[in-house]
């Protein structure tokens, strides 16, 4: 198979090492001159240091157009949430099954990647490859298990064709609605275990916060039209548990900083990469709101990054709510 992997992040880099030593991987970058230093270094010294680029990895940039798609069997959009709207209208016409890896709302919006697609391209038979995964440890051939969710069984099935091997496994999925949620909505539940951690509140609070995390991304994928059971697989509880508890986890890290009492900001400067879940909180608690879905969780993070609350009054918030029954998904 001929794949086109567009963005040269970590997630990017990672995913076309993971498939290049079965196919024809061509990694495009934005940037002119970072393009030239992976050929040059053959390594991704910003994204993924130590891990080296194979001769056979093809590298590209400049800008993005449906030519570069042209002779494609498969082209993965591997860039931030921000950029996804920008790469799929250059690619609206583009007849190779096409999948995106960012996870999150559109800050603008609200929007997720499928809606995103449905109002600039159209035609494209699109889909989302998410799941618990970090870019390093698929990077290094570390087991690792995904989600390619699509309503085109075309995309499911070339992801499965492409990427499906020793060290990954990738399972199809029709509940492209579900798959997004969850994607989404874990970075902001991660944000809240982080703090939770960097509090020493323990591992009976982290587990509270992971299980009532997860009802809350259910509730909300219901309402927008998901399937209830696609949150216990791996696009709901497994990337949750993965972002929540990883020292890998960027959207953790974010938490564990305002614990110890760096301002937002200083918190950003140090992570060095994008934390969607610092820019999908604020869109989850409005289209929550929109729907009359509670999400206390996620109200706590919003005000939380916002600065109307501190660390200790966000825990004490939450733990101060009145009593209820649980119920599946209440």
């Amino acid at each position: 198979m001929k794949l086109l992997v567009l963005g040269a992040g970590a997630w990017g880099t990672g995913l076309a090492l993971s498939a290049c030593g079965r196919h024809t991987v061509t990694l495009w970058a934005r940037d002119q001159a970072q393009a030239a230093a992976l050929q040059q270094q053959h390594e991704n010294r910003r994204y993924l240091p130590g891990v080296p680029l194979p001769a056979t990895l093809r590298i590209a940039a400049g800008t993005p157009s449906g030519e570069l798609a042209i002779g494609q069997d498969l082209v993965i959009v591997a860039t931030p949430m921000a950029g996804l709207r920008a790469l799929l209208g250059a690619l609206a016409d583009c007849r190779a099954p096409l999948a995106w890896l960012c996870k999150g709302f559109e800050a603008d919006t609200g929007l997720l990647g499928h809606e995103i697609q449905a109002e600039v391209a159209p035609r494209l038979a699109g889909g989302v490859l998410t799941g618990p995964s970090f870019a390093l440890e698929v990077a290094r051939g570390q087991p690792t298990a995904l989600v390619a969710a699509s309503a085109h069984a075309e995309v499911r099935d070339a992801l499965v064709e492409a990427l499906h091997g020793p060290a990954l496994r990738v399972y199809g999925n029709d509940d492209i609605v579900g798959a997004e949620v969850g994607g989404a909505v874990k970075n902001v539940l991660a944000i809240a275990t982080g703090l939770c951690d960097g509090l020493s509140l323990g591992f009976n609070a982290r587990a509270a916060l992971v299980t009532r995390g997860l009802a809350e991304m259910t509730r909300l994928g219901v309402a927008l039209g998901a399937r209830a059971q696609t949150f216990m697989g791996l696009s709901g509880l497994g990337d949750l548990v993965l972002t929540a508890t990883g020292d890998l986890s960027r959207n953790r890290k974010v938490g564990l900083l305002l614990a110890q009492g760096r301002s937002l900001q200083q918190a950003l400067d140090s992570l060095g990469h994008v934390a969607e879940g610092v820019y999908s909180a604020r869109t989850v608690a409005a289209r929550a709101a929109r729907l009359k879905i509670e999400m206390p969780i996620t109200q706590s993070v919003v005000e939380l990054l916002d600065g109307r609350l501190a660390p200790e009054q966000a825990v004490a918030r939450l733990m101060g709510r009145d009593p209820t029954a649980e119920m599946p998904w209440q």
